[in-house]
């Protein structure tokens, strides 16, 4: 189950990153199942299979930071029996996971709180964070005009429309990533969801730093909604992942290269406010 879940999460099966690091911390529970004749090498499994779900995808930072914990959790336990190990192991595992959907839950609704005055909204790529957030702001009474785009070349953003078109007090309309400087005027504001943000970068799904730009230059604010342990200052270096070419282009490219970045790195500056459970933090002119 270990390795098929780090094949999961590098095929980008599952794209959120709190779901990848969810199930990858799920995973580990397989190593409670096992017979191993000493802690120590109970202890270095556990160790060397965390760090094949860490290496599956290298840009989710709460992937890195939950599978850490479990390790360090049980580690510095110093367990003296096998059983021991492993009754540690499921408690941290549960431990991150419930912080990991609470630290979601509440950060959707803080930013429900923040998106209920708007009335036209723009976002990118699928978060099951931010359509948490507008359902929230809906079964409050709110209504929306949302524009999605499509988020080439997976086009995760029709997954996004889909959902949002199944409520009521929403209108959906999906566009291409291009058009979202022609829809953004009309637009109160435009919300993310985030894989990370480092030092002074929000990274999230490419297309994202084009859409803030503009936002920027047309007075749409720019929030960003995500749980606050994709907050990093330190211990992680993000690592983008270049998707193959044939999700650009089936044909073969013939003299050229085809150059294909799940993420691009958005400047702090170019928003306005980022909404995790632990609050909401203002960024533009930081």
């Amino acid at each position: 189950m270990i390795d098929e879940t780090a094949e999961e999460i590098a095929d980008m099966q599952t794209h959120s990153s709190s779901v990848v690091a969810v199930k990858a911390a799920r995973a580990l529970r397989e190593l409670t199942e096992r017979e191993f004749p000493t802690v120590e090498e109970y202890l270095q499994s556990l160790d060397r299979n965390s760090s094949i779900l860490r290496r599956a995808n290298p840009s989710h930072a709460s992937l890195h930071n939950t599978q850490r914990e479990i390790v360090a959790t049980v580690t510095a336990a110093d367990p003296g029996t096998v059983a021991e190990a492993q009754e540690l192991t499921l408690g941290a595992i549960e431990d991150v996971i419930e912080r990991v959907e609470r630290g979601k839950r509440r950060a959707a609704e803080r930013a429900a709180e923040l998106l209920a005055g708007e009335a036209t909204l723009l976002t990118h790529d699928y978060s099951s964070t931010v359509l948490s957030a507008i359902e929230t702001a809906v079964d409050d009474g709110a209504t929306f005009t949302v524009y999605v785009t499509e988020a080439r070349p997976r086009y995760l953003g029709r997954k996004m429309a889909r959902r949002l078109a199944d409520i009521d007090a929403v209108e959906t309309h999906l566009v291409v990533d291009s058009a979202s400087g022609h829809c953004l005027p009309e637009c109160d504001r435009v919300v993310f969801g985030m894989s990370c943000i480092v030092d002074d970068s929000l990274y999230n799904r490419v297309g994202t730093y084009p859409i803030a730009t503009a936002a920027a230059d047309v007075g749409v604010p720019v929030t960003v909604v995500g749980s606050a342990a994709k907050l990093v200052d330190s211990g992680f270096v993000f690592e983008n992942e270049r998707r193959p070419a044939s999700e650009v282009m089936l044909e073969p490219a013939r003299g050229f290269e085809i150059d294909n970045p799940a993420y691009d790195a958005t400047p702090t500056r170019l928003l306005d406010s980022v909404v995790t459970d632990e609050g909401i933090e203002e960024f533009r002119g930081a």
